[in-house]
């Protein structure tokens, strides 16, 4: 049997048990009525596509991220905390380029029509958007199995971009906030048993560095965002850019919440391989350290610088002695078995 695949267009479809009528167009007015709202939207949501102006000198910076339940976040989390991570994994790419946020789509796959689930997940979504100016200019929506995918566009001035090719030898690696937050939660909800309250927000509603990432263009040179394991998404880096890295163990930054949790062991593990932060990790010379530091204050965030980018190729995490330490895995593989 085959079947018409759902036109894209500025979320002109939504999933609904009635046939095409009504209801669909009042959920689309429902959307349209709390999206921020920019002047560079020429036409957005309610047409087959959205029409948006680039600033003049300025490039357009895009980032697309797919969330899955069961896989991106625990099946029991509350709808408005899966908004909220949809799009703060999307913002936090373009925290990573040093871009400013400006526009997103929205592209649901829902089981069913769910009003109450819809506008729980929009409490979250248009809650992270609204302080970034991020404007909902369109997307799509259709029936199957519970899939929400954003992209969002961002600006940057021309060669201000912070790119995982640019790397030096003698770069110090910095990363903000605290790492293995996220991956405890996942770990405490997968065994059962107590949980932390602050590590499952960690999880649920990561902060995207927007700020952060932006001022750091003018001082670092490059960066990405820690969202499959501090070794795995550096190692990115060192790849793009024919560098190494030393990581120190014990100048990774940990939480009182993880710190307690956890013991020593695991810890570094769910530092280094865990993933699910959205922190920002960045290489900047030596020279920049003022800055970065003056950087994180400004923006209430810690920075902590945690190694080095070397010649040798590869990431090497050594402990306080200077011997190598390595996980049974260096990070998140979408497609491991």
């Amino acid at each position: 049997m085959c079947t018409t695949p759902p036109r894209c267009g500025a979320l002109e479809d939504i999933v609904t048990d009635s046939p095409r009528g009504a209801a669909e167009f009042d959920l689309i007015a429902r959307i349209r009525q709390r999206a921020t709202a920019r002047d560079d939207v020429v036409l957005g949501i309610g047409d087959d596509a959205a029409i948006v102006q680039v600033p003049p000198g300025r490039q357009l910076v895009i980032a697309t991220d797919t969330l899955n339940r069961g896989v991106h976040f625990p099946d029991d989390t509350a709808p408005a905390d899966i908004g909220w991570k949809a799009l703060a994994v999307n913002l936090s790419d373009l925290a990573a380029m040093g871009a400013q946020p400006a526009w997103c789509t929205l592209s649901l796959s829902l089981p069913h029509a769910d009003v109450a689930w819809l506008d729980g997940f929009l409490d979250g979504f248009l809650e992270l958007a609204a302080p970034h100016r991020v404007a909902l200019i369109g997307g799509d929506t259709t029936r199957g199995p519970l899939s929400i995918c954003v992209t969002v566009h961002g600006f940057v001035e021309p060669c201000r971009a912070l790119r995982r090719d640019s790397a030096r030898v003698g770069d110090d690696v910095w990363v903000s906030g605290t790492l293995g937050d996220a991956a405890g939660a996942l770990a405490q909800w997968q065994a059962g048993g107590a949980r932390d309250s602050w590590l499952r927000a960690r999880l649920d509603r990561p902060t995207p560095r927007v700020l952060v990432g932006h001022a750091m263009a003018g001082a670092a040179n490059a960066g990405i965002d820690i969202s499959d394991g501090l070794l795995a998404d550096l190692g990115h880096v060192c790849t793009a850019s024919g560098v190494g890295a030393v990581i120190e163990l014990d100048a990774l930054p940990t939480s009182a919440s993880l710190r307690g949790g956890f013991d020593p062991e695991r810890r570094r593990v769910l530092q280094t391989s865990g993933g699910d932060d959205y922190e920002l990790c960045f290489c900047a010379p030596a020279e920049a350290r003022i800055a970065i530091n003056t950087i994180g204050a400004e923006h209430a965030t810690a920075v902590t610088r945690v190694g080095r980018i070397v010649a040798e190729a590869g990431v090497v995490a050594i402990d306080r002695n200077g011997q190598p330490w390595q996980p049974a895995h260096r990070g998140h593989e979408h497609f491991g078995r």
